[in-house]
């Protein structure tokens, strides 16, 4: 029975057997991500400007699918040296291929990427890189007084143009997804995935342009209104109100940050892994509450179409997290501390690190950050996901792993 305690060590000696494949995954989704955003900021400027807008939304959403194909490729690199994997193999399991792991993975890869806004990053790093690519341009507009477009790329395109392209994205959201719900179609799941970004990306651009009005118009609403009267209400009369909601405000992103991101992580892991954890059953199965779960889907249509409405952000975001939770700590609470530990040791320790590089290399000549920085930055970026592949990786086994060995135990 492995320990917990050695998942450290055991990330390291996967990342150290499989650091070829995991180098070269990252360096070439790099290579692609930087080339789709460098096109996206070319394509955006010159005449049919709706038209190249269009095209410059689309580069993002092939950023955002390189970032997935990424990071599935460095978990699939990893199987093979898995206890878990070749135990299955051991079993007569055939390995699977990676297209058809990353079609299982992409639905709920979409999912998570957008609820928990993974996706603004991508559009930040963008937007910098169209303006430091159109630098001159800036300034010659400066000069001249006109209004610069550069940097505009992903919040100009017309709202009518917006709500077309939604709706073809979501037309193909909903047929690829019926092919995954069939499991028909050899890449539904990535086309899926695609509709999915390519859906949200241009609904955004068009819920900015009707934000102003529908913010207006809510403010104005009894239910709002009253809400935040009782709200305001409840800071002036109840005793530590303001002091209980400030430290929750203080506390939670050091909760998203040290809990809820490696659970997201470990999600995708298992899924690229064979262990599906995207739907309720999987995480009620064992309880009393699977019985709801029977009851629910023998019920009428209509029944499950409204239950789907008022849980679908609940089921998005919350549901594959507890799988991976409930997996973690099938291998004991031990396991799942160590790995919010070393994710966060990881992360802090890498930041120090970086710092600690600057400090030691200093500058006093101008712009010098500027040309070393970037490749530094990479550098840090490399070891960072290369050993946090290795942590998800390294945690999937030691659970399945303990919670194989705990059920032939107990049968035998």
């Amino acid at each position: 029975m492995p320990s917990p305690f050695s998942l450290p060590l055991h990330a390291l000696r996967l990342a150290g057997k499989c650091a070829l494949p995991l180098i070269m995954w990252f360096s070439v989704g790099e290579a692609v991500r930087f080339g789709l955003m460098y096109a996206g900021t070319e394509i955006a400027y010159g005449d049919l400007r709706q038209v190249r807008l269009v095209a410059t939304m689309t580069f993002l959403t092939l950023v955002v699918m390189t970032s997935m194909a990424v990071t599935t490729g460095m978990l699939y690199s990893l199987r093979g040296a898995l206890w878990e994997i070749r135990a299955r193999q051991a079993d007569g399991e055939a390995d699977e291929r990676f297209w058809k792991a990353m079609d299982r993975v992409a639905p709920t890869f979409a999912a998570i990427y957008m609820t928990w806004s993974f996706h603004r990053e991508d559009a930040r790093e963008f937007v910098q890189l169209d303006f430091f690519h159109n630098i001159d341009q800036v300034a010659a507009d400066a000069f001249q007084g006109v209004k610069s477009v550069v940097g505009r790329g992903l919040v100009d395109l017309d709202w009518r143009v917006s709500l077309g392209a939604m709706a073809v994205a979501f037309a193909l959201k909903l047929f690829f997804a019926k092919m995954v719900e069939k499991g028909t179609g050899k890449f539904a799941g990535i086309a899926a995935a695609f509709s999915e970004f390519a859906f949200v990306f241009y609904g955004l651009n068009a819920t900015v342009a009707v934000a102003d009005a529908r913010s207006e118009w809510m403010e104005h609403r009894s239910v709002v209104s009253t809400t935040g009267e009782v709200w305001s209400q409840a800071k002036e009369t109840v005793p530590g109100w303001e002091a209980v909601w400030g430290a929750v405000g203080e506390i939670w992103p050091f909760i998203v940050d040290a809990v809820v991101m490696p659970l997201t992580w470990l999600t995708v892991a298992i899924l690229v892994f064979g262990a599906f954890a995207d739907d309720t059953r999987t995480m009620l199965r064992g309880t009393r509450f699977e019985r709801g779960v029977d009851r629910l889907e023998s019920s009428h249509d209509l029944t499950q179409k409204s239950f789907d409405r008022v849980t679908g952000g609940f089921q998005e975001r919350w549901v594959p997290l507890a799988n991976s939770l409930r997996l973690t700590l099938k291998g004991g609470a031990a396991l799942f501390g160590m790995m919010c530990l070393s994710y966060v040791a990881l992360h802090v320790g890498a930041e120090y690190a970086l710092r600690g590089v600057r400090t030691l290399v200093g500058s006093g000549t101008p712009w010098y950050w500027l040309l070393i920085g970037p490749p530094i930055e990479m550098v840090k970026e490399l070891v960072v996901t290369v050993l946090t592949m290795a942590l998800m990786a390294a945690t999937f086994d030691l659970a399945a792993t303990r919670a194989r060995l705990s059920g032939q135990a107990v049968s035998a």
